[in-house]
């Protein structure tokens, strides 16, 4: 991250990847207008908060614990980790707008009360964070950045990991899922330099999924055209 500043006093962030996609419907334009602003966990961009005063998470959950998923697709994972499990708070990161268009309709339907959704980048989340504030962490499906070139642009390189590993409790637990050989390696060698480690017992423990997992359309997409999921589990030392 460059130390470079935004005239609004924001750290200058690269952001790689796609923010729009197909034109939305009629239906997922109301989600965003009548549903997007009251799911807001709070002031997390820098126009709105340049001091960068940490979320109110105990208001804003009642003082369960708070559960974190960065980049959640089409919110699939989110809903059914919420639905099951009322008694904790999840906030959803996902800079996609056709995505979070997506989770606001699967919420409506599933009528959950306990998540709240930034749609942005988790860096400007996790600056705002409490240290020590979330008990669990998913990284599900992240871009895989294929070529050797933009490695440096996947989720797992120290400038998420360390500021990750600061806002999450000691004993919390981080899922990651992939289906790229490559990213397992990149996770595997990354993630325990920030304080976690893997808690795998024996080799089946990557290639089985969690009790509580919700297939995701793009895990199904990757099992239709041959690749093959890895789950990775850490706790934060």
């Amino acid at each position: 991250m460059s130390k470079k500043e935004s005239p609004s006093g924001a750290p200058w962030r690269n952001f790689y990847g796609r923010r729009h996609g197909k034109t939305l419907r009629p239906s997922q334009l109301t989600y965003l207008d009548e549903d997007l602003s009251k799911l807001s966990p709070g002031a997390v961009d820098w126009d709105v908060n340049p001091d960068r005063v940490p979320l109110d998470l105990a208001g804003l959950f009642g003082g369960r614990d708070v559960w974190l998923e960065i980049g959640f697709g089409g919110g699939e994972h989110m809903v059914h980790q919420a639905s099951r499990n009322p008694d904790v708070g999840i906030i959803g990161c996902e800079p996609f707008i056709n995505g979070v268009a997506m989770l606001l309709g699967k919420i409506r339907s599933a009528g959950a009360d306990n998540i709240r959704v930034h749609p942005g980048d988790a860096r400007d989340m996790f600056d705002v964070l409490p240290e020590q504030s979330i008990a669990r962490a998913f990284l599900l499906y992240p871009d895989p950045w294929p070529k050797k070139k933009h490695h440096r642009r996947r989720f797992v390189t120290p400038e998420h990991l360390a500021p990750l590993a600061r806002v999450m409790k000691h004993g919390a637990v981080l899922r990651v899922a992939t289906d790229i050989p490559d990213y397992v390696r990149q996770t595997l060698e990354q993630v325990p330099k920030h304080g976690f480690h893997w808690m795998a017992e024996r080799p089946a423990d990557w290639r089985e999924p969690w009790d509580d997992w919700f297939s995701t359309r793009y895990e199904q997409k990757a099992i239709r055209e041959g690749r093959v999921p890895h789950y990775l589990t850490f706790r934060r030392d």
